[in-house]
């Protein structure tokens, strides 16, 4: 059966309103921008909790922008930046269904299509409005017999395009909700990565966090191997908001506490904490998800370092109140769980592989003994698989191989390598 995918474009596909930025670009100037602003984006929030037909939101907005088509160039440039990051990481998604994708949205053609156009999606699966000009390039208003400037109007085109098959909705707002409402999509995703409309969240049939959760929860090939919204990050102790900050805009799951209870830890995949607030080896011994420790200060016990390192658990720190721990700290962290980067790890072997693009890359962490990279290659040539790159470094504790690989193998392979002898920890990168 087919299968098609409604995708929203503000707030959705981009992370901002886009007559909302284009507001601030046509306004910059004029002073009552500030006020403007406010009615402006009043209007949008109205339409988009269900509070406010969308025509009337629409035709409001519109009249307030006094945009002409310089200030669309701009936008689309400021656009083309502010593409949600889930989306932006999935182009391949986007590339290998170019006929399943639809681009649904109450926005306008003039800047919508230049910016989804480079993620492969073809000009005729853009549906949204379109701007009248006047002579002089001003927007003076847009054309209302488009249905999708009415309320109810994505509704509307759905029931005209009558697609025949499975019919996926992600959005975040009222009108994308609509669509499950009316019956014309089998299953509406509420996209919260930018925003989260209570009002909507509570009615969908999955709140989505990330493009990577929607492709995680349908088993389609997605960037990374598992979405970020479901790894859990245990923080403990005094750390600094800024710190916290740049681990949120990865999309992790922050927990925070007092203290570092048992039941919070064997869920966490990182853990943060400050040098007063430090688990105990036992405890990281019983802490099975747990990939990677930050310290915001020095670990205590070599013992804790050397339990954790056998348990294929890396640990970053840094002396108590330095000043660069608020960026440093993460920013390690971070480059563990995206790249397999590991250094200056204070309890794992170094190494900093190049990231490859187009492969996919696998971590295997196992203990010191020979034999194992002969075995994780065997797993490989007996499938037939392609190593584009492998990294192999140790220390008396671990040995630990990140291997590069090309697309098209099966799942088989990845319980091989999980089942080779002596292997601590095995997953999967991108």
């Amino acid at each position: 059966m087919s299968q098609y995918f409604i995708i929203d474009f503000d707030s959705t596909f981009t992370q901002v309103e886009a007559l909302d930025e284009l507001a601030r670009i046509s306004l910059k100037d004029h002073p009552d921008r500030e006020k403007i602003y406010l009615q402006i984006e009043e209007l949008t929030n109205a339409a988009m909790e269900g509070r406010l037909s969308f025509s009337e939101s629409l035709e409001g907005r519109v009249k307030l922008l006094q945009a002409n088509q310089t200030h669309l160039q701009a936008l689309v440039k400021h656009l083309r930046r502010k593409v949600s990051a889930s989306f932006s990481r999935n182009k391949n998604f986007f590339r290998d269904h170019q006929d399943e994708v639809l681009i649904v949205s109450g926005g306008f053609k003039e800047f919508i299509t230049p910016v989804v156009s480079e993620y492969f999606i073809k000009k005729e699966n853009i549906y949204a409005n379109t701007f009248v000009f006047d002579d002089e390039g001003n927007i003076i208003g847009y054309d209302h017999d488009n249905p999708l400037s009415q309320e109810g109007g994505k509704v509307k085109l759905l029931k005209k395009l009558d697609l025949q098959g499975e019919i996926f909705g992600i959005g975040d707002g009222h009108s994308d909700f609509q669509l499950k409402e009316s019956g014309m999509i089998k299953t509406f995703f509420a996209f919260t990565e930018n925003i989260e409309r209570k009002a909507v969240a509570e009615k969908a049939d999955h709140v989505t966090p990330s493009f990577d959760e929607f492709l995680y929860l349908n088993n389609f090939p997605r960037a990374i191997s598992y979405p970020k919204n479901r790894i859990k990050c245990l923080v403990v102790g005094n750390i600094g908001e800024e710190a916290l900050t740049n681990i949120s805009k990865e999309g992790y799951n922050i927990r925070k506490r007092d203290s570092i209870e048992d039941k919070y830890l064997q869920e966490a995949g990182i853990l943060f904490f400050d040098e007063d607030h430090q688990p105990t080896p036992e405890q990281l011994e019983q802490a099975p998800r747990l990939k990677a420790i930050g310290c915001f200060g020095k670990i205590n016990y070599r013992s804790l370092a050397e339990v954790a390192c056998e348990n294929g658990i890396i640990i970053f720190d840094d002396p108590k109140y330095n000043p660069r721990n608020v960026e440093f700290i993460p920013k390690r962290v971070i480059d563990f769980m995206n790249e397999g980067k590991t250094h200056l790890s204070c309890n794992f072997p170094e190494l900093q592989p190049p990231r490859v693009n187009n492969a996919h890359r696998l971590i295997h962490i196992h203990k010191n003994v020979p034999g194992i990279l002969a075995q994780i290659n065997e797993v490989f040539a007996h499938h037939n698989i392609n190593i584009v790159g492998e990294f192999l470094v140790t220390n008396p504790q671990i040995g630990y191989v990140i291997t590069d690989v090309n697309a098209g193998y099966d799942q088989e392979v990845l319980t091989k390598l999980k089942r080779i002898p002596h292997t601590i920890k095995f997953r999967l990168l991108y």
